[in-house]
């Protein structure tokens, strides 16, 4: 399979001028390729390829206005036309919205080289129209023997500047196991197992909300276009990237673990777009990552040879006892502790996640979905036995 590996890099002052130009080079070929293709659907219900666009590319040197695009390598300028491309495929086929414009402000300033643009001598990397290799911090070996397809240069908002290597190497599975667990993702902790263990949610930015206020509201007295404003939007930017790379490393650790330790891993299929829209718990789940958690779950469980399992988003795991499987009316969100009428005592988390593996490991060995028909939750909940109201334990503080 191929892996990207990400590295730090300390670019000179010639190397710096000469990506940070690529990097505009490539925003403008973009943009402007962007714009040609929707205008020429939206005039004359034409489709613009690949081919065409590069084309276009081309025409675009040759002119006195845009002749500084052949200064740059010409790689990362064809390279942002197949992006482009890409872009519109996964459109067409409904996998992604309509491609945007690139900004200057807002968007990842980054430039994709093949292998026909940079040389590997010795473990070293040397990008097209530089004469130095790049001053990488190895914070990781490379696979033994491998050699990059692909160089992907970035700066982010702190302006730490990045490579990504790309590479062909081979992943042994883990050892096969018997072990399954199901996961609740949650704010007060971030995951319960259905082990009974809950994991603890650091609050990454909660941590540094303070810092990160005070910065923010220097950089709104700043004037617009002043130098000092650029200062204070760079500190700003420097405090989320620290938020950031925290979280990054927690779940990192804690998705690694769950993959090693267990052959089948379930969890929810959650709706987080629209759980945001939530004001007042917006800021809470936007901290927990439980995307990015579900994403590092899934690319894992495949390098290594596991399983994971998606349960449908509607499938009642809170309100059905995992003991007798008896479906409650409701369980108020307030309400962490509650007793079924066969009188078992339910942690409210901890009953979820065992709802949830016992689902995900029927949908596996039968097939089907996790979710119960209309037909079947009125049939259960009009049972007498079944109406009754929960007994509340201990509500949430």
């Amino acid at each position: 399979m191929k892996r990207a590996y990400k590295y730090r890099f300390y670019p000179t002052e010639q190397q710096r001028h000469e990506l940070l130009r690529t990097f505009g080079c490539v925003r403008l070929v973009y943009n402007k390729a962007l714009d040609a293709r929707t205008a020429a659907w939206y005039t004359e219900q034409r489709r613009v390829s690949y081919v065409q666009a590069s084309a276009m590319l081309t025409e675009w040197k040759n002119t006195d206005e845009l002749a500084f695009l052949s200064e740059v390598s010409s790689v990362p300028l064809q390279q942002c036309l197949r992006h482009l491309q890409r872009a519109f495929t996964n459109f067409f086929d409904n996998r992604a919205n309509y491609p945007r414009f690139k900004s200057r402000k807002k968007s990842r300033a980054s430039a994709e080289y093949t292998r026909s643009a940079f040389t590997w001598r010795d473990g070293n990397v040397t990008l097209a129209k530089m004469s130095e290799p790049l001053n990488i911090v190895w914070s990781r070996p490379l696979p033994e023997g491998a050699r990059p397809s692909t160089v992907t240069v970035s700066c982010d908002a702190a302006r730490r500047w990045f490579v990504s290597i790309l590479v062909k190497t081979t992943v042994d599975h883990h050892p096969r196991s018997t072990a399954a667990v199901g996961v609740d993702a949650g704010i007060e902790s971030l995951m319960t197992l259905s082990t009974g263990e809950k994991i603890t949610n650091p609050r990454h930015e909660r941590r540094d909300r303070e810092r990160l206020v005070k910065a923010q509201r220097e950089l709104a007295r700043k004037r617009k276009g002043s130098a000092n404003r650029a200062k204070a939007r760079l500190n700003v930017a420097r405090i989320y990237a620290k938020i950031t790379d925290r979280r990054r490393d927690y779940l990192h650790k804690i998705t690694t673990r769950l993959v090693r330790e267990n052959q089948t891993i379930v969890i929810e299929d959650l709706n987080v777009s629209g759980m945001v829209k939530n004001g007042n718990l917006a800021r809470a789940i936007s901290d927990a990552s439980w995307t990015q958690l579900r994403l590092m779950l899934e690319y894992k469980a495949s390098w290594y040879g596991r399983e994971v399992i998606v349960v449908d988003r509607w499938f009642p795991s809170s309100k059905m006892c995992s003991e007798c499987g008896t479906l409650v009316d409701t369980v108020p969100l307030d309400v962490r502790e509650w007793t079924c009428r066969c009188g078992t005592s339910h942690d409210r988390d901890v009953n979820a996640a065992k709802n949830i593996v016992a689902a995900g490991l029927a949908v596996a060995a039968c097939g089907g979905s996790a979710r119960p028909t209309r037909r079947e939750s009125v049939r259960q909940l009009s049972m007498k036995q079944e109406t009754q109201p929960v007994r509340v334990g201990i509500p949430r503080l």
